[in-house]
């Protein structure tokens, strides 16, 4: 699915629509965000995690995960963007996260290729300015559910 985003609204309103397609799944669930440095890649994660009731959303650019807990939600937002070895991430238990009625977003997964799980949904933007471009690809069973809620 190709989408142009004309504004920061339509970047918000996106990551809402999904944000709450998810909130309705029981399991583990991985989205990508990929794409260049300054896409928007942390401003579409923290308009996400804010719809479970998260007011303060920081970068976990130097913490490499940052987690949210509470009654409607276990979110773990990982920026692999600092990473020099995706071994990295099995030291601080990156499989441990992924349990059930998790959502997991994760900034630059191609740095974390072979210690991070598969996509349920990947995201790619680019563009610049306020403008940017989302290309959603839904790549398993539950990503496709997901997709089916938020067109339908």
């Amino acid at each position: 699915m190709d989408l142009k985003l004309k504004n920061l609204n339509e970047t918000r309103d996106l990551a809402e629509t999904i944000a709450k397609c998810c909130s309705k799944i029981k399991s583990p669930c991985v989205i990508y965000l990929v794409g260049d440095l300054g896409v928007g890649k942390t401003t579409f994660a923290q308009f996400f995690i804010r719809c479970f009731g998260f007011d303060k959303v920081k970068s976990p650019t130097y913490t490499l995960v940052e987690s949210y807990q509470n009654d409607q939600a276990d979110i773990h937002h990982f920026d692999c963007y600092r990473l020099t070895d995706p071994e990295e991430l099995e030291y601080i238990g990156i499989r441990d996260y992924l349990k059930s009625n998790s959502l997991q977003l994760i900034e630059w997964p191609e740095l974390g290729k072979g210690s991070i799980a598969n996509a349920d949904i990947s995201i790619k933007l680019s563009g610049n300015g306020d403008s940017r471009e989302a290309q959603i690809l839904f790549e398993s069973k539950l990503g496709r559910a997901i997709q089916k809620c938020a067109i339908g």
